[in-house]
Order: structure tokens, then sequence, then C-alpha cells
């Protein structure tokens, strides 16, 4: 119960750690349009972390 306790805070950390960046490199830089390509990096991780479970499920979890 602790191990799955602790995958989930540490994958809970992954997330933020992964998504601020992304947000801070979006806020605004004066009074030309929004800029949005920090977001496909957020798509990237995201995508990233998915696999990941995908493959740690399939190859690497003990049933």
């Amino acid at each position: 119960m602790m191990k799955k306790l602790l995958e989930s805070v540490s994958m809970a950390v992954a997330v933020v750690l992964a998504v601020v960046p992304q947000v801070l490199a979006n806020e605004a830089h004066g009074d030309g349009p929004p800029d949005y390509s920090g977001i496909t990096g957020l798509y990237y991780v995201m995508i990233g972390g998915i696999l990941a479970y995908g493959v740690y499920d399939t190859f690497l979890k003990k049933s």
C-alpha cells in the first residue's frame, strides 16, 4: 500500500514539475498576440507520460 502511495505522489510531483515551466514560458510579453508555442511541450510531456505508463503496465508490472 505504501508503495502505491509513493508511486502516486511521485507521479503527481513529476506532472507538476513538467507543467510549471510551460506555464511560466507563456507569460505575456507586451501588446502582441499571445504566444502558444509552449503548449507543444506540454502535449509531448503528457503523451510521453501516457506511453511510459503503457510500457510499465505491459512489460514491467508484476501481476
